[in-house]
């Protein structure tokens, strides 16, 4: 159990990464179509973030400071600048997406329309923001997160061709959807597992937790934990997707659609988990992305930030908050789709992965924050490699959407 608490920081990140609003019918969408065979994405993905994540993680408890903090020291205003504007623009729009996915549960439940549910999502996340301790934050909505685990279990109870479902992982091919769709899929997955606000968030919130290099084993605890439960969770998703969709070759869109294969589990009980689920991992996402703005904004600027400061003390980082919220809402009022939105930000935000994966290498092998806790010489191999990919994501991505129309 304490191994587990110690990690809810890391699921708490990996939910915003792996399974938010965007990646419940996304990954869902890529089960239908392709069975398990973006499974390696997630594999990728998850190796990615751990090693990245870790990195922001050590950074936050040697130097006690944040990665972004440290970023617009190291690399000089200019740069960061760019790596801000670039990365608030997306995690304010992913938030906006968020809170337009817990409106969609709550019309899911309810039945009531969605955009009255918006301001009532929004004014519930700010309370969350406000009030409550981060640490607690991270455990009641890292802890319920995991819920989404029911679509694990339905897999024992659904007519699962374990055979089929191991072929497509070890052996992924385009279906009828041809390359282009397989590879668009591919960019997005792999982008949101490695979101920059999940570093962002993740490095702040060890900072929050007051981590020190006596902490590193809990903060290593909670990458080695919380990102691969995050994969976990989506990699059930598409499973079960694929096991109800695929073979029919049915697309699916909605969150009913996403929640079908339990209810056919489970029945009107598994309808009621799944929606609680639904709720828990797009509230904390919502949570999550909130903060990460604010974070992002009041590290660059160099101003008094963190939960656990009172509003009186830290007023500017609490009114950039408050700000990324309603502006999450004004978005939303546009009528925009929130799952479209979130689709669409994958891609910018594959884009732009290059502005902060870079910079957290070069701050993790500086022996002026780090001393003798900088990168070993294999941290840095693989660091490099997956800068590589990153890159390669991130020139592939428009090109995909723009040929494949988005994966249509």
């Amino acid at each position: 159990m304490r191994k587990l608490l110690a990690a809810t920081l890391g699921i708490l990140s990996a939910v915003g990464g792996f399974v938010d609003i965007g990646d419940l019918v996304a990954a869902s969408q890529a089960g239908a179509r392709f069975g398990l065979g973006h499974a390696w994405v997630l594999l990728v993905g998850v190796v990615a973030i751990c090693l990245y994540a870790e990195m922001a993680g050590r950074i936050a408890a040697v130097s006690g400071r944040a990665v972004f903090d440290l970023v617009r020291e190291r690399l000089g205003p200019r740069v960061a600048l760019l790596n801000l504007v670039a990365s608030y623009l997306v995690t304010v729009l992913t938030l906006a997406a968020e809170l337009g996915g817990v409106a969609l549960v709550l019309h899911l439940a309810s039945g009531l329309p969605y955009l009255l549910w918006v301001p009532v999502a929004a004014v519930a996340v700010w309370l969350v923001l406000w009030r409550m301790r981060f640490q607690l934050m991270e455990r009641v909505f890292g802890l319920a997160g995991l819920t989404l685990v029911v679509f694990a279990v339905a897999l024992t109870r659904l007519p699962t061709d374990w055979g089929t479902l191991a072929r497509d992982a070890l052996m992924p091919g385009p279906s009828a959807s041809g390359w282009g769709v397989y590879w668009f899929i591919a960019v997005a997955l792999f982008a949101s597992t490695v979101s920059p606000y999940e570093v962002f968030f993740f490095s702040s919130g060890g900072v929050e937790e007051r981590w020190t290099a006596r902490d590193l084993a809990d903060a290593r605890t909670s990458v080695l934990v919380g990102f691969p439960i995050g994969a976990f969770l989506a990699l059930s998703l598409i499973a079960t997707a694929a096991v109800v969709y695929h073979p029919t070759g049915a697309s699916l869109t909605t969150l009913d659609e996403v929640a079908r294969p339990v209810v056919l589990a489970f029945g009107a009980a598994g309808l009621v988990v799944a929606v609680l689920a639904f709720f828990a991992v797009t509230f904390g996402a919502a949570l999550e992305t909130g903060l990460s703005a604010a974070y992002a904004v009041a590290q660059y600027f160099g101003w008094q930030w963190g939960k656990r400061v009172s509003p009186r003390e830290a007023a500017r980082f609490h009114s950039v908050l408050l700000l990324s919220v309603l502006l999450g809402v004004l978005v939303l009022m546009t009528t925009v789709d929130p799952v479209t939105l979130t689709e669409y930000m994958l891609i910018v935000s594959a884009v732009v992965l290059p502005l902060t994966y870079l910079p957290i290498l070069i701050v993790a092998n500086d022996r002026t924050y780090l001393g003798g806790q900088v990168n070993n010489r294999l941290t840095n191999l693989l660091g490099a490699l997956v800068l590589v990919v990153i890159v390669v994501a991130s020139v592939a991505a428009i090109p995909l959407a723009v040929v494949t129309r988005m994966g249509q």
